[in-house]
């Protein structure tokens, strides 16, 4: 994925991403609208399909709401970058079906307005601004299989509906 970045600090906590207040839904245009309100008012209304967001150390701290990750999807991010991220920030990322990249190395040379160029697969950020390119570990088979599905729920709707997992019956 390509596109521009928006950089954000060390210690975004959830609250920032999709602050309290809006969290009285889980309608992805909604929390959309919302989105990164609690450091950049204008973020949501600004930012592009494909843009990417990057932040530093300990990104999506703080509540372990499903929210938060939602809401940078649905606004149209296409990658989250940081040098860490909070661990329920991460599986809920994964979960609902976004790419995020632990990348200090591309993190310690991002300014706005940069753009990047993104390889989930191949574990490459390269800053086409700069010229300079960074690598990361690349996701496993499995991770890779539930982001290219759309998330966890999606990549299971996918085998139910192919066979390979059996439909749970209701219960009488």
């Amino acid at each position: 994925m390509r596109g521009r970045i928006w950089v954000f600090g060390s210690h975004v906590d959830t609250d920032a991403i999709i602050p309290a207040r809006h969290l009285h839904t889980s309608d992805p245009a909604e929390l959309a609208r919302h989105c990164m309100e609690g450091l950049d008012a204008g973020f949501a209304d600004a930012v592009r399909p494909g843009d990417l967001i990057v932040g530093g150390e300990n990104f999506g701290c703080g509540s372990s709401r499903e929210h938060a990750p939602l809401a940078i999807r649905a606004a149209g991010v296409g990658c989250v970058v940081a040098s860490s991220f909070a661990r329920i920030f991460y599986r809920n990322a994964i979960n609902i079906g976004l790419p995020i990249v632990i990348c200090a190395d591309a993190v310690a040379t991002a300014a706005d307005e940069q753009e990047w160029e993104v390889d989930v697969e191949g574990g490459v950020v390269r800053n086409l601004t700069l010229g300079t390119e960074a690598t990361f570990e690349p996701f496993p088979p499995f991770m890779k299989k539930l982001l290219r599905a759309g998330g966890l729920v999606a990549h299971t709707r996918r085998r139910i509906a192919s066979g390979e997992l059996p439909r749970r019956r209701a219960e009488s």
